[in-house]
């Protein structure tokens, strides 16, 4: 398998932290609000960021591999 079971996790908690950052834009209604503007974004940037390194985390190759 390309992917072990640590990446689909990382992937799963990327993906956790996009929803939950657009989760947090579509309760706060308004547009200058402390969350919807400075809060979300941060959020969602971080959990697209996961998503990546989850796609390109690959576990250390142990010395029988080498």
């Amino acid at each position: 398998m390309v992917f072990t079971r640590r990446n689909y996790q990382l992937l799963l908690l990327g993906i956790a932290l996009v929803v939950v950052g657009f989760a947090i834009m579509a309760i706060e209604h308004e547009l200058d609000g402390f969350w919807s503007r400075n809060v979300a974004p941060i959020i969602i940037v971080a959990g697209y960021l996961e998503v990546i390194w989850a796609i390109l985390w690959r576990p250390r190759a142990s010395k029988r591999d080498q």
